[in-house]
């Protein structure tokens, strides 16, 4: 099922401040909170959807990538994106969104009824960030990379104990009077950083939190139609945490240049110079597509500057709308030294008639420009 539009869900617009993406939210989640819609999974489910359209609209890089690439710039980019919805972490977000500022769990959930019965939050492991160097080919295919690296792994023997502070909850609550009487909030316990447990026994060649580095091989899918710059996350291939989850393993895309083509945006673009008998003759000629070869033909009268489109040619949209086109740009090459007999034959055609410019038989700038968008 495809994922609902962003601004649709929180009901804004794309001009929309982040004052009033924040309003928007507030309001959502207030509406389908599930302690306000208990049993009710279609409520959470929307609740879980507000929040991750909330997550990324608010981020100012993850908002410019997904206006400019949709779901698929952002899903697996961190925080909620991709699918991976927790519950814990869309509540770890309440502190900023509902005003808590006190790091004390929020007041909006301790006005519907506390923590959710005690919700333990698990510590998450830190996440590690490479960078992955692509071929065009692997960029406009698809590709199945295996990726060597080195991360941090709970060592063998580590052992544990009830953390004393929170009696192994994982958190610690709290009462304070408002003007609406007692309110109870909860927060990660401080002493265990809300794990419930702490390290009893280290073993030898662990640092203090149980960890050693480790060289792990990874395989992951790049979909085709990525772009330099673009993150790809993969969750729970980053650094362990003993009595928590693993972090994420941020992929950076690096897109290689191509020896003869260049890319724009989702077409690829190949400069070919010919001669002027050619040009003038016409010919057909091979030129390198991104998937090998591919035999054109040049009209007779080719102008320089003329560009050839190859329909389906060039890399597909990374969200699947369409696949973008390879572009031939005509470049009639003149030669900047000649030899007496070639000398001689253009003087002869020096001032034929036929070889006499004409500007107003050929076509302006303009509709050069609509014949080739059409």
């Amino acid at each position: 099922m495809a994922k609902r539009d962003y601004y649709e869900i929180l009901g804004v617009s794309k001009s929309s401040s982040a004052d009033e993406i924040k309003k928007a939210y507030r309001k959502k989640a207030i509406k389908f909170h599930p302690d306000k819609n208990p049993d009710n999974k279609e409520a959470e489910e929307k609740f879980k959807e507000a929040a991750e359209a909330y997550e990324v609209l608010s981020n100012d890089e993850k908002k410019q990538r997904y206006d400019q690439f949709g779901h698929a710039g952002v899903d697996g980019q961190g925080g909620f994106g991709g699918g991976g919805m927790n519950m814990d972490d869309i509540f770890s977000h309440f502190g900023d969104i509902f005003g808590s500022g006190s790091g004390g769990g929020s007041p909006f959930e301790s006005f519907f009824g506390g923590s959710r019965g005690g919700r333990q939050r698990q510590a998450v492991g830190s996440n590690i960030r490479i960078k992955l160097k692509l071929s065009l080919e692997d960029i406009t295919n698809g590709v199945e990379k295996k990726i060597k690296y080195k991360k941090k792994v709970v060592a063998t023997g580590v052992t544990f104990k009830s953390c004393s502070t929170c009696g192994g909850r994982g958190s610690v609550t709290r009462v304070q009077s408002t003007f609406l009487g007692q309110m109870q909030t909860s927060s990660p316990c401080p002493t265990c950083q809300g794990n419930g447990k702490k390290i009893s026994n280290i073993p030898p060649g662990a640092d203090r939190m149980g960890l050693t580095v480790e060289e792990v091989t990874t395989s992951i899918d790049i979909p085709a139609g990525v772009a330099d710059g673009m993150q790809l996350n993969v969750q729970g291939r980053g650094n362990e945490l003993p009595g928590g989850v693993a972090g994420d393993l941020i992929v950076l895309i690096d897109e290689n240049k191509h020896e003869n083509l260049e890319r724009d945006g989702n077409n690829i673009v190949f400069n070919l110079h010919i001669s002027f008998p050619q040009a003038a003759l016409g010919c057909e000629v091979e030129i390198p597509t991104v998937s090998g070869k591919a035999r054109i033909k040049i009209e007779s009268g080719t102008q320089s500057g003329k560009v050839l489109r190859l329909r389906g040619k060039g890399i597909p949209d990374v969200n699947g709308y369409k696949t973008g086109d390879q572009l031939v740009y005509i470049n009639v090459y003149t030669p900047k030294k000649l030899n007496n007999e070639e000398k001689k034959t253009l003087q002869k055609l020096m001032d034929a008639e036929n070889f006499t410019p004409d500007p107003s038989k050929e076509k302006g700038f303009f509709d050069k420009m609509k014949e080739f968008f059409n």
